[in-house]
């Protein structure tokens, strides 16, 4: 049974548990906002014809809000050439996913390790530099905390010389243990400098850490055929809410019920929890404002871009294609719903007219 906005419903139903000044400030301005969604609050357009007037609230644009990142949803990538590439998913441990749910700062520098345990890799095995795109993706179907790293790493690779390879071997093995050593590493650091918050004492840790560092973790390599599928995750999930609505199959006096896939059941199971853990559980993947989710290293970073891009398409003998420009308000809903929205009722397009101030929700 699909329940209508249910997240805001449950935003709004837990304002007091969210709207407090212990509350990390993006949290607290995601939540808000997606109350204000289409509401005074925000301001509005004012589109009229000879016939008609009509007033369109503004959108709130939050990460938090499942309307607004359906539509900023795009695909992208015109920067990057077609062909072949890999994607590499680096996971660790399930006992790391505090430590790292714990410490975000530790969090916000795992792209960057799995970044660099490739570009060494591959610079080792074949003296060549890849481009690596990374998100760092930090819950499971059950919205628990779980830190781990999409990556999309072109096919090939570029020689010093200005030539390329068109196909590169990545171990997993040396791959896994590139990355398990320097997460590692990175939580051994802080423990040691007295910076790491965790429950357990010193000694504990390191006990851990070295249990952990001498254990197998899993390494994902799988062979894409074009960027689109990668970018395609990529934009749902820096631009959409953890959990798509349809899930949320009730919402009852202090509790919610949300169906995931069991991959070890091999079939949907349901979960409930109350509405204030259900907030915690949905806030605490919510990044802070400015903090980028999709990361670009290597010949793709925008550094990298302007110094080498041009050659790189030379290469392989493409064209780079245009970045598309962004879709209108009106363009985007005659898509998706058939309805031109700035036509009124006698078949004539209203124009815009003026901005409405925000004004206050009593």
């Amino acid at each position: 049974m699909l329940v209508e906005d249910p997240l805001k419903q449950i935003s709004s139903q837990t304002l007091s548990h969210w709207d407090r000044d212990d509350t990390r400030p993006a949290v607290r301005q995601a939540f808000s906002r997606l109350l204000e969604c289409r509401t005074p609050a925000l301001g509005a357009t004012v589109y009229a014809s000879e016939n008609q007037r009509k007033i369109v609230y503004d959108t709130c644009k939050s990460p938090a809000c499942p309307s607004c990142g359906h539509r900023a949803t795009a695909g992208g990538g015109a920067a990057l050439p077609d062909g072949p590439y890999k994607g590499i998913t680096f996971t660790m441990p399930d006992v790391l996913w505090e430590v790292f749910r714990n410490n975000r700062v530790l969090a916000s520098a795992l792209s960057a390790l799995a970044a660099s345990a490739i570009q060494t890799w591959v610079n080792a095995r074949h003296g060549l530099r890849v481009g690596v795109l990374a998100i760092l993706h930090t819950f499971n179907g059950r919205l628990e905390f779980n830190s781990h790293v999409h990556t999309m790493v072109s096919g090939g690779g570029l020689y010093s010389s200005g030539s390329w390879k068109s196909h590169v071997y990545y171990d997993q093995d040396q791959l896994m243990k590139l990355w398990r050593n320097a997460v590692i590493k990175l939580v051994r650091s802080v423990l040691r400098a007295g910076l790491l918050r965790t429950g357990m004492n010193f000694v504990q840790m390191e006990a851990m850490l070295s249990e952990q560092g001498n254990r197998w973790w899993s390494i994902r390599i799988q062979s894409l055929d074009s960027k689109s599928r990668f970018l395609l995750y990529a934009g749902r999930y820096v631009r959409r809410p953890l959990i798509a609505q349809r899930r949320i199959t009730s919402i009852e006096t202090g509790s919610v019920t949300f169906w995931t896939k069991d991959k070890k059941l091999g079939r949907r199971v349901e979960v409930q929890c109350t509405l204030e853990e259900f907030i915690n559980r949905w806030a605490q993947h919510i990044p802070e404002r400015y903090q980028h989710a999709v990361r670009a290293f290597g010949l793709f970073a925008s550094r990298a871009l302007g110094q080498t891009s041009a050659a790189i398409f030379a290469v392989l003998r493409q064209k780079r294609k245009l970045r598309p420009k962004p879709v209108p308000w009106a363009v985007s809903m005659k898509r998706d719903f058939g309805k031109d929205p700035l036509m009124d009722g006698l078949g004539n397009r209203m124009r815009r007219l003026g901005r409405l101030a925000p004004q206050a929700c009593p």
